[in-house]
């Protein structure tokens, strides 16, 4: 049998290897040929591809080839400042009017139509449909103003000032005040250390408007930009509005040169110690920082040599993955990577690793371990063929869905290939190439890199991490005796003996006693001998994804309130044991190269679980589901370290404001609920965590089978579906019992309620306004209920941002659930500045009260009616969408045909609709919480 597989392999491989005798190394790695690319006289470059996915829809892109980097002292910040203008007010599209415009079709302002700007480029995203050629010129006509005819005038600008500060506010905290200090260690005598994006408070607050006016015309010129479009199109059209609406504008006189700026070199090793009262997670970084700046990839012998650099990535982030499943492991998280820092100018051999606050020292000390294990013993041939397998399978993936692909995805490397040069070949000529190179590459070559990897100079190592009482920093010293290894004790990697199944027992297949089919939505059931019942809809909107998830009722809520409080933190860590058998890290090795995934879980008032699998995988799928059912692992070791990865992993996130804010909150809120435990568990919490009492709990909830929905969407061959469900499903034990969705009764607190909660000591607040309660459960309602959050997130914007510049973001959501009771929530949730909490509170109601009073204008509705509509033209050719369906209507006893009628529901929902239930729920209780920074 192992002949025949060889064989097979062989013959499988000779394309490959005919392909790999066709290349030449020194060959220039080709542009994708799909792609429409070209230069203007002005130097304008742009790039246009056909996609038909998703449909009826194209993607913009302007990409600015300049970011904070090259702003002047006096302008720090004004790179940003300038994107925030672009939205403010165009030639075209006065004042608010093209945010107003945008959302009258459909697009969604922060969701869909957004930007961003970073240390080197600022890049602006524009998504609108292309089925209409008036909304297709309206979306150049943006372009081209966001380019060069937006309006900066002082009032605009000192407008725009307060929404700035805001953002600038949001971004303050433990964070951004440890980055201040190790930034001039990690980015040595560089510019990069003194232009982080959101720049200085004082020059926000203070620059006279031609320092703007000045970086706008500096920076925003055709020969520094990009024109992207990726969708459903007719390319030549689009080239054509290329042409037209760049064409005319020309570069500036005397321009100024776009410089980059390097990254100096230094023979010290720099060590930054920080710590913060208000942080909560501690962090080690290390960098070995290359001399030189990074070659450019330009050739197939440069794509040979990134592959090795990946492989060898692979296998020590393989490796440092098992030592976080160690019993006492040294760190929650690890990595190790290759790869760019902030500056284009500067790739550095890069290690991280998220730990205990007091085993900074220690899981430093395993990184550079691991790392000298590589150079002294370098890796095994089966760590390397995995790797290979796993590398294959991801590009065979994108691959195969080659024509499935949403035009986003294609947008980053066109940007990359505009910004960096970076080679942006199709996934065709990438699937290909690499399928021929890889099985050269040795295990020479990958162990090789790590020897000018690692270097005693032009190093950083970086400790972030909480700061109280009784923990104890560690020294500079201590820090660099920490890398100094005893090579004489290392030992080479030890491979482990893999299982060769997911099933290690004996299975009893059941049978199929129904088969349905309801052809309106293209869904099959199927009901199992053991009373299971299957449904599934096969699609053609992925060719290589098939999703999954079961249901049943049931859930934690079956649970006593003492044995709920010994099992709520144990559940999440069950999985960490493996099942079969197999512990964890040799269930992710024999996975190698099968993309099939399940996660089991108990929530409150159900049990399930949920997966996905390629086609080609699928039965792996289904054997995982069986064992996660009959045979999950009882492993008090390997739970014991998923304890101490949690419990270090919250330790101090209370420290954070926002987080001590919510667990106050839901404190005080569910204060009378007998199963409240907090929503992070402190010392006290793990300790009465009980591990053999939370397996047999679950093991209880998944005991009976025939109590199970089990649902399947994607490309499904149904001959093999229902052979693998007979075989797999049908033979899960199962009893004739089927259970309800508990309620249990209990509430949050009932009645109007103000909570004033004190953390932080940054000049920042949160305010969150809720309303919430029992009701009986109306679908309509429910739609108007959602419409009426979306409806009122337009209006605050408009007022809290825009009119009063107090907030940079703010949202109101609504929703009502059905099970396990009929009921209703509602939030308004914006950040802001202490001093103006109690004024912005009172506008948001105001802007409520409008609608409870007047009830929405007509044209917000259309807006929301417009969002909805253009989302469900996408989703509806979504597996998740249908998989979301079906999974809602089991749990609401509804019809999953409803499914076809949202556009009818959505189009029906009116302005009455909409203040009814503003006037029904929302004059009632409600709770006004702040956070306000400690006194």
């Amino acid at each position: 049998m192992k002949k025949l597989n060889k064989l097979v392999l062989f013959l499988l491989a000779l394309p490959a290897l005919v392909f790999a005798q066709e290349l030449k190394m020194d060959s220039p790695i080709p542009l994708d040929p799909s792609v429409k690319t070209g230069k203007l006289k002005n130097g304008l470059t742009y790039y246009i591809k056909k996609n038909k996915k998703p449909e009826n829809k194209v993607d913009l892109r302007l990409i600015v080839n300049a970011g904070s980097i090259l702003e002047n002292d006096d302008q720090q910040g004004l790179a940003h400042f300038m994107e925030h203008m672009c939205f403010n007010g165009t030639k075209r599209f006065p004042k608010n009017t093209l945010v107003d415009y945008l959302q009258s079709i459909g697009v969604k302002f922060g969701q869909h139509l957004n930007a961003y700007t970073s240390f080197d480029e600022t890049v602006y995203f524009l998504p609108i449909p292309s089925d209409d050629n008036e909304k297709l010129t309206k979306g150049f006509e943006i372009l081209e103003d966001w380019a060069f005819n937006t309006v900066l005038t002082p009032e605009e600008i000192d407008k725009e000032r307060g929404v700035v500060l805001e953002e600038y506010r949001i971004g303050l905290g433990a964070d951004k005040r440890m980055m201040g200090q190790f930034m001039p260690k990690m980015m040595y005598n560089s510019m990069y250390a003194k232009r982080l994006p959101i720049g200085k408070k004082e020059i926000l607050e203070n620059f006279t408007h031609d320092k703007v006016v000045n970086f706008y015309k500096d920076w925003y010129r055709p020969n520094l930009m990009s024109i992207i479009a990726i969708g459903d199109i007719d390319v030549d059209q689009i080239e054509k509005l290329i042409i037209k609406h760049f064409s005319s504008y020309q570069n500036p006189k005397n321009e100024k040169p776009r410089k980059t700026f390097d990254v100096p070199n230094h023979k010290e090793t720099f060590v930054a110690i920080e710590s913060d009262k208000e942080a909560a997670f501690s962090q080690v970084q290390l960098l070995y920082k290359d001399y030189d700046e990074p070659k450019l990839v330009k050739t197939i012998g440069d794509y040979r040599q990134e592959l090795v650099k990946n492989l060898f990535s692979t296998m020590l982030n393989n490796r440092l993955s098992e030592i976080a499943n160690d019993p006492n492991p040294p760190y929650t998280f690890g990595s190790t990577y290759y790869g760019g820092t902030y500056a284009r100018t500067k790739n550095a051999f890069q290690s991280f690793a998220m730990v205990a606050e007091d085993k900074q020292l220690e899981a430093l000390k395993v990184l550079v371990t691991e790392n000298e294990r590589v150079k002294a013993f370098g890796f095994t041939q089966a760590e390397l063929e995995r790797a290979k397998t796993s590398m294959l399978t991801s590009v065979e993936r994108r691959y195969n869905e080659k024509d499935k692909t949403e035009s986003n995805r294609f947008m980053t490397s066109f940007q990359r290939n505009f910004l960096i040069n970076q080679p942006a070949p199709s996934i065709e000529w990438t699937f290909e190439t690499t399928k021929a190179l890889l099985p050269s590459i040795t295990l020479k070559e990958t162990n090789s890199l790590i020897a000018n990897y690692i270097k005693d100079d032009n190093r950083v190592i970086i400790f972030t991490g909480p700061e109280k009482e009784g923990l104890v920093k560690p020294t500079e010293q201590q820090t660099l005796d920490a890398i100094s290894i005893d090579k004489a004790s290392l030992k080479p990697y030890e491979e482990t003996v893999l299982a060769e199944s997911l099933i290690r027992n004996p299975l009893k297949p059941g049978s199929i006693l129904n088969k349905e089919k309801n052809d309106k939505i293209g869904i099959t059931t199927l009901t199992l001998s053991n009373g299971a019942k299957v449904t599934y809809k096969k699609t053609d909107f992925k060719n290589d994804e098939i999703l999954f998830e079961a249901l049943s009722f049931g859930g934690s809520n079956l649970i006593s309130n003492a044995e709920y409080e010994k099992v709520q933190w144990a559940m999440g860590g069950l999985t960490e044991a493996g099942i079969s058998g197999m512990k964890l890290n040799d269930l992710n090795k024999f996975m190698t190269g099968k993309v099939a995934r399940v996660y089991p879980y108990v929530g409150s008032f159900s049990e399930g679980m949920n997966g996905s699998a390629a086609p080609k995988d699928f039965e792996y799928l289904m054997q995982m589901i069986h064992a996660y059912f009959t045979d999950l692992n009882f492993d008090q070791e390997a739970f014991e370290s998923y304890k101490a990865k949690e419990s270090s992993f919250m330790a101090n996130m209370s420290s954070m404001p926002s987080m001590f804010f919510q667990k106050e909150l839901y404190s005080y809120l569910l204060k009378d609920n007998p199963r409240f435990f907090g929503i992070i568990p402190d010392e006290a919490a793990w300790k009465k965590t009980d591990y053999k009492l939370a397996y047999d709990k679950y093991k209880e909830r998944f005991a009976n089978a025939g109590d199970f929905n089990f649902y399947f969407v994607g490309n499904i061959d149904e001959q093999k579906l229902e052979e693998f469900s007979i075989q797999y499903l049908a033979s899960l034990p199962s009893v004739s019992t089927k259970e309800k969705a508990v309620d249990l009764g209990h509430r949050m607190l009932k009645g109007e309620h103000k909570k004033i909660i004190n953390k932080g000591k940054d000049p920042k607040s949160t305010v969150n306004i809720m309303f919430y309660g029992d009701t009986n459960y109306d679908a309509k309602e429910a739609l108007a209920f959602r419409a009426l959050g979306e409806v009122l997130t337009i209006k605050l914007v408009e007022e809290l941002r825009e009119n009063e510049s107090g907030v940079y973001g703010v949202s109101a959501r609504g929703s009502m659930n059905k099970v396990p009771n009929g009921s209703y929530n509602f939030s308004i949730n914006f950040p802001c500045g202490p001093e103006n909490a109690e004024t912005l509170t009172q506008s948001a109601l105001r802007e409520l009260n409008k609608i409870i009073e007047n009830g929405p204008e007509d044209k917000d509705v259309n807006k929301f009616k417009e969002a909805e509509k253009l989302d469900y033209k996408e989703k509806i050719k979504q597996n998740n969408y249908w998989m979301s369906n079906l999974t809602r209507a089991y749990t609401n006893s509804t019809s999953a045909e409803e499914i076809l009628q949202v556009e009818q529901k959505i189009e029906a929902v009116s302005a009455k609709d909409i203040q009814a239930v503003a006037k029904k729920y929302l004059t009632k209780d409600k709770v006004v919480a702040m956070l306000m920074p400690e006194e």
